[in-house]
């Protein structure tokens, strides 16, 4: 397939405030985690913050016993307890919200994100790459790498697992993605040097460069049922370079960084000669992977 080459779509009026929220879920304690959810969307609006990022299964917390325990405490999208809160919360306060939940759709489980804004609803993300024990309990995610149109501007969301394959950014951005929203619970990394930044940085770093694309990661901390979580949420320009973060790894903190997209556009212009949408060589390799899906010309 044939793909015209890569536009930058209209500029934005000002920078856009992201926030992203580390925080510790607690297993089960969905009341609970929610309405400290909102506490911190609140207090992430009051700092002007625009769109907000929460954790992956923000509700629910991560490390279920078994499906059992899985299936009871996920709920439809978007129709949930959990997602109207949070819904009603975005209503409220003016603003947009990328938050992790657990989804159930009759009796299948799936890892998901709504994203929801001062309209109401918006749309949901299903985790398309399962890490390690949650092949035990959830469905890979059947909708694809979706991109919704917002007043903020175009916003693609990932969860984890996802931000380590590359085909996850570059379809996003193939589809004039302005940003990927990521809820994350990152873990320690088998042979991590004490020394090195996480891997999971690192890979967002690299994605962000090599799609010209920002992308926002809120990330959990503390010790579940024996799993410990490693915190380091960030945010990062589409030039690969941090904007805020890596947090710590161990408090609950709220991330801020400003982006104006129109700037993160012309920075996918790396020179007079280079571009790094424009450059790919679509007569050697399938423009959108084999998917089929046709670019955005917005």
């Amino acid at each position: 397939m044939m793909m015209s080459q890569y536009s930058s779509g209209p500029p934005s009026i000002e920078p856009l405030v992201i926030a992203c929220v580390q925080m510790e879920p607690h297993i089960g304690e969905k009341d609970d985690n929610v309405a400290r959810c909102i506490r911190h969307i609140e207090t992430a609006a009051s700092h002007g913050a625009s769109l907000v990022v929460l954790p992956e299964l923000a509700n629910t917390g991560y490390v279920f016993a078994d499906r059992e325990e899985a299936l009871a405490l996920a709920e439809p999208l978007p129709d949930g307890a959990s997602a109207q809160l949070l819904t009603q919360a975005a209503q409220r306060l003016g603003v947009y919200i990328v938050a992790g939940i657990a989804e159930r759709a009759g009796e299948r489980l799936y890892n998901a994100a709504i994203l929801a804004g001062p309209a109401g609803h918006i749309g949901v993300y299903r985790k398309l790459h399962l890490w390690n024990h949650e092949n035990r309990f959830f469905e890979p995610g059947d909708l694809g790498v979706p991109v919704f149109d917002t007043p903020l501007g175009r916003i693609a969301i990932a969860i984890c697992y996802d931000g380590w394959f590359p085909e996850t950014y570059r379809l996003a951005a193939m589809q004039a993605a302005d940003i990927v929203c990521v809820p994350t619970n990152w873990v320690p990394m088998p042979a991590q040097p004490a020394d090195r930044p996480a891997m999971a940085a690192t890979l967002a770093m690299a994605a962000a460069h090599s799609n010209g694309l920002p992308i926002a990661c809120a990330n959990r901390i503390g010790i579940e049922r024996g799993q410990p979580f490693i915190g380091q949420s960030l945010i990062v320009a589409g030039n690969g370079w941090p904007l805020a973060g890596p947090a710590s790894i161990d408090r609950e903190e709220i991330l801020y960084a400003a982006i104006d997209f129109s700037r993160t556009r012309a920075e996918r212009e790396l020179n007079a000669f280079n571009h790094v949408l424009n450059d790919r060589r679509t007569d050697v390799y399938d423009s959108m992977l084999g998917t089929g899906w046709l670019a955005s010309d917005s």
